[in-house]
């Protein structure tokens, strides 16, 4: 009788640990598929051109494109909302694809960019590509996003508007050519400059301060624990970049955590977001 009565007090146990592990995942995924926070800023510019309105720059990230989680359906409707938001330039800091080997499913090129290309902004889109870009099909998705008019900077620059906008290509994977990219944006004239980058550890190397960097890569850390934070950021400086509205001495950066998730479909901690930055005058002040 003791020996039916332990067996069946570790059946309840272990059906009880079930449970809970199940209820974590089940919450980590729902994190993960819930829509984007939408994460608002202001950097005010000392040399703004005069008469020049404030505009608005949204920056999106890790789209991460695969099933279960992130479908071209889900994606679209996020386009959706986010065009609601009128911002007057989109950025996008790298990694459309997910190829991970868990993946329920892997959408062709066309498939993965086709909802980007719903984007609508006055001064228009620019990606730079990200890692997992470039183990995928990286010459295949810049075919697709410049088919549908989004321009596609890999260590090149473009001028927008007011805007000297740099693209810096992906760093994790050892494309990156910071001086190639600053050398392109100084071609392109007087301008407010901004570097578009997927891996923010390209910041230390910039050879001089710029108006802005919009990153991203970190997902914030994607799984993060109470009081312990996140196990890493797939950074080389370690929490320096982590995640967010970043000013590393004296130079602004922003880190999204992304739209979609890498390596497993689960968030905890850190929501899927997006970033709304006005860039506007420098204010005088007494």
């Amino acid at each position: 009788m003791k020996e039916k009565r332990r067996a069946h007090r570790r059946l309840r146990w272990l059906f009880l640990l079930a449970l809970v592990g199940a209820a974590l995942l089940a919450r980590g995924y729902w994190n993960a598929t819930r829509d984007p926070v939408i994460r608002t800023a202001s950097v005010e510019v000392g040399d703004w051109p005069a008469g020049q309105p404030p505009l608005r720059i949204l920056l999106i990230s890790d789209t991460h494109v695969a099933g279960p989680d992130m479908p071209p359906a889900r994606l679209a409707r996020i386009v959706g909302e986010l065009n609601r938001l009128k911002p007057d330039l989109v950025l996008i800091a790298g990694d459309l694809v997910s190829e991970r080997r868990g993946a329920t499913h892997i959408y062709t090129p066309a498939e993965v960019v086709a909802p980007l290309g719903g984007l609508r902004a006055p001064l228009g889109v620019v990606v730079a590509p990200g890692n997992h870009d470039h183990w995928f099909r990286p010459d295949a998705l810049r075919g697709e996003l410049e088919k549908r008019g989004l321009h596609v900077l890999q260590n090149e620059a473009v001028k927008l508007g007011p805007l000297i906008v740099g693209g810096v290509d992906d760093d994790y994977s050892g494309h990156d050519d910071v001086p190639a990219t600053f050398a392109a944006m100084d071609r392109l004239g007087p301008g407010v400059p901004l570097l578009l980058t997927h891996s923010p550890d390209i910041v230390p190397d910039l050879p001089r301060p710029i108006a802005a960097v919009f990153a991203g890569h970190t997902h914030c850390g994607q799984i993060r624990f109470p009081f312990i934070g996140a196990l890493t950021y797939v950074s080389r400086y370690g929490d320096r970049f982590a995640c967010g509205d970043i000013d590393d001495d004296g130079q602004r950066v922003f880190v999204g955590a992304g739209l979609g998730t890498s390596l497993l479909p689960l968030r905890y901690l850190t929501p899927p977001d997006a970033w709304m930055i006005t860039l506007k005058p420098k204010e005088s002040r007494p």
